[in-house]
């Protein structure tokens, strides 16, 4: 009894020092929270810097996160997950940035500090923003970034350009652009772009790059993509919603059991093909309330290796993924193609 009280000190302060140097919340906002006395949260913070938890990141394992991160790798075949505490930013139907920002930043200076990921491929979206602005001023150990999908939209709301830019800029490493749409007009002319020589050396990175960071998705109306202003007027994204497309990974849709949705993209998205990642280290990274279906489409397609997610999604995320199991023979993919 004393052990399993001891276990839940050490949770509630490593999430009190969590809010506290995270999320940035007061230790009277902390102990109102908890409903415990303001002396007794500052004790608790106090106790987490003296113990070591805290760093640059608050580098400590909240029991209930851990538990979610084995179910989920569990349900959905993953090497890796990462589940980021929550730190109630906002009102109910806020996206959690700050959290899941912080955790794809702490994924990424590990990548650079590993040393064994000489070039990694980037996505698009506003989480993998998040994640680089979060990142502090850092070497990049010789690691260098490409982008893996064209972002000349009419609207540049999920601009990946911003995301290589931000990057170059805090690690000082080489960081290559793709400059294309992000649809063609048509497969002749993704065709003729992919032969200029800028763009050749782009794709020639692209299937290079070992480890891959990408953005989810969701087919809504409300999401980066939708503001994005990419779609043609024949085929827009409530077309494709009622199709039964429930994400997208790169310019390619995915239905609710992952599987690649065949639409008048194909051919034309300026990224390389969802299958051509297979083998790689590749990871998803994605939260917020409307991103519950949109994650457990994509996690579906064996397409993944690695997810970082927030507190609250996944426990969304693993309720769905309980009520209908992923199919037999439809885990990771280990060849490459």
């Amino acid at each position: 009894m004393a052990k399993a009280a001891a276990v839940d000190d050490a949770e509630m302060a490593a999430r009190a020092a969590w809010l506290h140097y995270a999320g940035g919340m007061t230790q009277s906002a902390i102990a109102e929270r908890f409903g415990i006395p303001t002396t007794r949260a500052h004790r608790m913070i106090a106790r987490a810097a003296r113990d070591g938890l805290v760093r640059v990141f608050v580098d400590a394992k909240v029991a209930g996160c851990v538990a979610l991160e084995k179910r989920l790798a569990d349900l959905f075949g993953l090497t890796r997950c990462t589940v980021a505490p929550d730190l109630a930013e906002g009102g109910p139907g806020t996206m959690p940035l700050r959290a899941l920002g912080l955790a794809g930043a702490a994924l990424l200076m590990e990548l650079m500090d590993r040393g064994d990921a000489p070039l990694i491929g980037m996505g698009h979206g506003g989480t993998l923003a998040a994640a680089v602005a979060m990142l502090p001023s850092v070497d990049a150990q010789g690691a260098r970034f490409v982008s893996l999908l064209g972002g000349l939209t009419r609207r540049f709301a999920a601009n990946p350009y911003d995301v290589i830019h931000k990057l170059a800029e805090k690690t000082g490493a080489e960081a290559y652009l793709m400059p294309a749409p992000m649809f063609a007009n048509s497969p002749a002319d993704r065709a003729l772009l992919c032969s200029q020589a800028a763009l050749a050396e782009v794709m020639r990175l692209i299937d290079e790059a070992t480890v891959c960071l990408l953005g989810i998705g969701a087919v809504d109306m409300a999401g980066s993509i939708a503001r994005a202003d990419v779609f043609d007027p024949e085929t827009t994204l409530a077309g494709l919603r009622e199709r039964g497309a429930c994400a997208e990974v790169l310019g390619q849709f995915l239905d609710a059991d992952g599987r690649p949705m065949s639409t008048s993209y194909d051919g034309r998205v300026m990224a390389p093909a969802l299958s051509a990642l297979a083998g790689r280290e590749v990871y998803a990274i994605a939260g917020g309330p409307t991103k519950a279906r949109a994650l457990d489409a994509a996690l579906r397609s064996g397409v993944f290796s690695g997810l970082i997610t927030d507190e609250a999604t996944a426990r969304r995320l693993v309720e769905r993924a309980e009520a209908r199991p992923p199919e037999r023979g439809r885990g990771r993919q280990t060849s490459r193609a």
